[in-house]
């Protein structure tokens, strides 16, 4: 089977040609003249017989159907929407000129708006790089590109909008851990927002190509550890914060005591043995790291009674 044939083509939007409705608007009182005066000059034949109650009977359903043509004809367009166009099933163009217009009756007009929509997703649970699940949603700013493609391509576009959503969000929460546990500085969930925002707008645009929709905006509004892990992951950032903090503070008291022992060194305070070196070291970091603070102690003696 030739695979071409399988493929969908893809509609493409071209330009509706259409008529300025306001000029015709002002001809319809011109219109309404002219028939009043064919009816009128079609009165005097009902006196003659049969024949000239037919010809004005013609003459009556002629001007009655071209006064409905000519102001069954007309329709607006607003500022940011459109009038998709087809002509029994095919497909015309779209009209995208604000106003008054107007066109042949008997070709089909849909609305399609081409403005802004905003559509914030409902949470769902995803399971992130490491297999954690979490509770994700995300807000999307989108509008239609190309109306055909809208309308012809797909069957109900705003509903397709919102399933590839959800799918898109699950795609891109899938490829990133919620979190960095192992401090490598890789793109989490949490840590990286620009970058997974970026990515969530570049996979739905992928997405909706085919529905001739393009996403302005895309970001994460909602994100956390689903509700049966919350607990444990809470007490595991804890620990992470209690012993980077730890960390930071033994890192720089280290660095205190080694510029203290070089200062007492190069200014010849005091001269300081290896054990009384150890022995300040020691009261030193005990006072920079200690949680409470430190009492003094006097000693009468020396280090060595």
């Amino acid at each position: 089977m030739n695979s071409g044939h399988s493929e969908m083509r893809r509609s493409t939007e071209r330009a509706a040609q259409t008529f300025n409705g306001y000029f015709f608007l002002i001809g319809l009182p011109i219109l309404w003249f002219l028939s009043y005066l064919v009816v009128a000059n079609a009165l005097p034949g009902l006196e003659y017989g049969k024949a000239g109650k037919l010809t004005f009977i013609f003459t009556l359903v002629g001007v009655v159907i071209a006064n409905t043509i000519f102001t069954t004809g007309f329709f607006m367009v607003q500022p940011n929407e459109t009038r998709v166009i087809t002509l029994f099933g095919k497909y015309v163009g779209t009209e995208r000129t604000d106003g008054l217009r107007w066109i042949w009756p008997w070709m089909s007009k849909k609305k399609v708006s081409v403005r802004a929509h905003n559509v914030h997703s409902e949470r769902v649970k995803i399971n992130d790089l490491r297999g954690n699940p979490v509770d994700i949603a995300c807000n999307v700013v989108w509008r239609v590109r190309d109306t055909a493609q809208a309308v012809f391509d797909i069957d109900d576009y705003r509903e397709f909008v919102n399933i590839q959503i959800e799918a898109g969000l699950r795609t891109v929460g899938a490829r990133h851990p919620y979190d960095d546990m192992s401090e490598d500085d890789q793109t989490t969930l949490r840590g990286s927002a620009d970058v997974i925002n970026s990515e969530l707008q570049a996979e739905l645009n992928d997405r909706l190509a085919v529905a001739g929709i393009v996403v302005d905006e895309a970001g994460l509004t909602h994100l956390a550890y689903a509700q049966e892990i919350a607990g444990a992951m809470l007490r595991r950032q804890q620990a992470e914060a209690i012993i980077a903090a730890r960390t930071k503070i033994v890192m720089g008291a280290v660095s205190m005591v080694e510029d203290a022992l070089e200062k007492l060194r190069k200014d010849g305070i005091v001269e300081l043995d290896d054990e009384r070196r150890a022995a300040m070291v020691s009261n030193l970091m005990v006072v920079l790291c200690g949680d409470r603070e430190a009492q003094p102690i006097v000693n009468a003696g020396t280090l060595y009674q």
